[in-house]
């Protein structure tokens, strides 16, 4: 299950798509060193990442909103805060089961779903408004 960056999550906005693509990317590593047995330290370290990066990344995505006047602002604001907070639940969840094959895989389906769903469902409304502004 490798989580790989398309062309079709493109929003249009380069800021936005080119912290989704470093997203998928980073995310695409935390399940290949899990699926490989790399060591639980490493693993942390991706998590470490995919929690201070997703921070930043939402930050900057609500800035650029505000900038546009984006309608939906308060919406994603809500979604952005409820996967932060699952993605603690999971990194808690791997922190107690250890290096558990099934927890990284889980935590992959999880982050995976929810970038493709949020990216084409809510995110590229952002690049659709952006666009009609002009």
């Amino acid at each position: 299950m490798a989580l790989l960056w398309t062309k079709n999550l493109e929003v249009g906005v380069d800021l936005i798509d080119n912290q989704h693509k470093k997203w998928f990317e980073k995310a695409d590593k935390l399940f290949e060193a899990g699926k490989s047995g790399k060591s639980k330290e490493y693993i942390i370290q991706m998590f470490d990442f995919l929690d201070e990066y997703t921070k930043t990344h939402f930050k900057d995505e609500e800035k650029y909103m505000t900038s546009i006047n984006y309608p939906e602002l308060s919406a994603q604001k809500q979604m952005h805060e409820g996967f932060i907070k699952k993605l603690a639940e999971l990194r808690k969840q791997y922190e107690t089961a250890g290096a558990n094959l099934t927890v990284v895989i889980s935590s992959n389906q999880f982050i995976l779903d929810w970038l493709t769903k949020h990216i084409s469902l809510a995110d590229k409304k952002i690049g659709e408004y952006a666009r009609s502004k002009k």
